[in-house]
């Protein structure tokens, strides 16, 4: 295969087609919305999984997964998106198997890269903390502020964290050391 394009935050997501359980799609013009459906939709967030495995095998998981998944029994879309593991590029276990593909984006709908995470294969992902990040990224879209680490929407963490913290500007707070 040909190198992947080198992916980085602020990238614009590559466009694919490719096989799903749902049919057919070209990822730029994809619509569909999966599992937490309220959750992701609440925020105007759509999701898609992609599998490494073929779509026949999709179907024999389809009463376990309620989400959108793309076949790529042929890596094309994970090596587009630079999501193979680099220890093994073929991404096989011992007996040939297809290792899943744990990386996650969040693509906004001006198709930037805004997030990437990679998780190991054994790893399952977050949407909790894909959620937070959702929620972050929009917020600091809507009003130019940064949220701190295990930031909640709706939280004031400062007071939380902080009590009795200085607020000597809008973005610099300072608290006496915890004894």
């Amino acid at each position: 295969m040909a190198e992947s394009p080198r992916l980085r935050l602020g990238s614009i997501a590559p466009d694919f087609e490719a096989q799903t359980t749902k049919g057919t799609i070209k990822f730029h013009e994809w619509l569909e919305v999966a599992r937490r459906h309220a959750d992701f939709q609440k925020r105007g967030v759509k999701v898609i999984g992609l599998s490494a495995n073929g779509l026949e095998s999709h179907e024999k998981w389809i009463a376990d997964i309620n989400d959108f998944d793309i076949a790529d029994a042929d890596r094309k879309i994970s090596h587009l998106y630079d999501m193979l593991d680099a220890v093994d590029i073929t991404n096989v276990d011992a007996k040939g198997q297809p290792f899943t593909v744990r990386t996650v984006f969040v693509i906004d709908p001006k198709k930037i890269i805004r997030l990437t995470v990679s998780y190991p294969a054994q790893v399952g992902r977050s949407f909790d903390e894909i959620l937070r990040v959702v929620d972050s990224l929009q917020l600091g879209d809507k009003h130019k502020v940064t949220t701190p680490v295990n930031w909640k929407n709706g939280e004031d963490q400062a007071n939380t964290l902080f009590p009795g913290y200085v607020k000597h500007l809008p973005y610099l707070r300072t608290t006496t050391a915890p004894a």
